[in-house]
């Protein structure tokens, strides 16, 4: 491959294996296409896939996911820790090798008017594709989630950017964009009081005074019993993942709470882990260069 783009969509679906198995095969066994995750959540109920791929396959494996998925999944029956607002609910395209952020732009333009009129979803451009800069935040487009929408849609200032004035009437909508790389980090604690989650993220989230380049929230992990601070780092190299994770347990600590794990949900820079191994082992003078995979 030559020309590389990523793309990280995210389905409303983490606990059907076969709806899930049928919207990843559309990424597997493709020419010029590389299926690199697949993360479903039961808690959540949200799958996220990453692949990479040049851009012409890349866009048809996405429009077959999205037409799997439409046929599939009713979010009139959905129930999930994770806020949502379509039964696809957000595809970012990332520029990795020999692409530019421009046309990452232009290829979430053009999936988007492509599956806005296939398949009569209400579709929203953010991040650097956004219409407008109140829309640039996937948090502030979604607020109010599929529910909320059906009025929400209603008011002129949030008329889609592709497709109807009107939810679809199981899919919802579709927020389509183009970014840089976004790590998406959770931290686990040992209680299951949703309570203190949802003051740990209020604290290190940016848009509350916290970390900048921070999305949090408490999520409750029911089948487990304990509950998480879900985030997503929108710039790792300015608000490393070592710092967010000393915020948190230092803040869990007040509380009397401990961290009992964190994970990564997808995949994530070589040089985010390499930050932290760098940090916790004070390593005098370390450089990239001295990692073997970085020369070769």
């Amino acid at each position: 491959m030559n020309k590389i783009i990523e793309t990280v969509p995210n389905f409303s679906e983490g606990r059907n294996e076969e709806v899930i198995n049928k919207i990843a095969d559309c990424f597997r066994n493709v020419e010029n296409v590389k299926l690199l995750d697949v993360k479903p959540d039961k808690d959540h109920n949200r799958t996220v896939v990453t692949a990479v791929g040049e851009p012409e396959p890349l866009k048809k494996c996405v429009y077959n996911a999205v037409e799997i998925a439409v046929k599939n999944i009713d979010l009139t029956k959905h129930k999930g820790e994770h806020p949502r607002m379509g039964a696809v609910d957000v595809i970012p395209f990332i520029p990795v090798r020999n692409a530019s952020m421009s046309e990452c732009i232009e290829m979430a333009k053009e999936v988007a008017k492509t599956l806005s009129e296939k398949h009569g979803l209400p579709i929203f451009l953010y991040e650097a594709a956004a219409s407008k800069p109140d829309r640039q935040n996937l948090a502030t487009i979604r607020k109010g989630e599929f529910e909320g929408w059906h009025d929400k849609i209603k008011d002129p200032n949030w008329k889609p950017d592709f497709g109807p004035d009107k939810l679809h009437p199981t899919a919802g909508a579709t927020v389509i964009g183009a970014r840089e790389y976004l790590i998406a980090f959770n931290i686990n604690l040992d209680t299951n009081d949703i309570k203190i989650a949802d003051k740990i993220a209020r604290a290190v989230r940016g848009s509350s005074g916290g970390l900048m380049f921070v999305k949090a929230m408490g999520v409750e992990l029911s089948g487990r019993g304990i509950v998480q601070v879900s985030m997503n780092l929108v710039n790792y190299k300015k608000t490393p993942i070592f710092r967010v994770f000393d915020m948190v347990k230092n803040e869990a600590a007040h509380y009397g709470i401990n961290v009992i794990g964190s994970e990564l949900i997808g995949l994530t820079p070589m040089e985010a882990l390499i930050q932290c191994a760098d940090y916790y082992l004070r390593i005098e003078n370390f450089e990239m260069k001295q990692v073997i995979e970085s020369n070769l």
